[in-house]
């Protein structure tokens, strides 16, 4: 089987159907940190979302792995969330639906960054569906002539 070369750009990925993110919920989020970074030497950094006390996982991986984040557990007996980057969360959420999965949360904006969609499987594990935005770069602002201007 040969291999597939993986190129790490952030959360987008250039193999479909592939993990970029995961996201770990806490009770305590200072003994998550110790437990995380001390076990896989993971690095955390706060970064600022709707949720509050939401920490960026720096896995340091030098491969594809995918980086994280670590939020406060929403509701008991709530797991880590796996998300899979997909092409359009529409269509993967059709195909869940089609499969026998469910839709926990639709299609939702991270604005800046892309949507993602909460499902379930048959066998009642959630995952969540990654649509990145996709990100035109700028064109440099052309010159100004000073020709014939006095």
């Amino acid at each position: 089987m040969a291999k597939v070369k993986q190129k790490r750009e952030g959360t987008v990925t250039k193999v479909p159907a592939s993990l970029c993110w995961f996201e770990v919920p806490a009770d305590d989020i200072a003994r998550a940190k110790k437990f995380y970074g001390g076990l896989f030497g993971w690095t955390f950094a706060k970064i600022p979302t709707v949720i509050q006390d939401y920490w960026h996982i720096d896995t340091a991986g030098k491969d594809a792995s995918p980086d994280g984040g670590l939020m406060p557990r929403m509701y008991p007996g709530q797991g880590i969330t796996n998300y899979v980057a997909v092409p359009s969360v529409n269509r993967a959420v059709a195909k869940v639906e089609k499969l026998g999965g469910s839709v926990c949360k639709m299609k939702t904006e991270v604005p800046g960054m892309g949507y993602l969609a909460v499902c379930e499987d048959t066998e009642g594990n959630t995952f969540a569906l990654w649509e990145p935005m996709l990100r035109t770069p700028r064109k440099a602002p052309r010159a100004r002539s000073s020709k014939g201007r006095s």
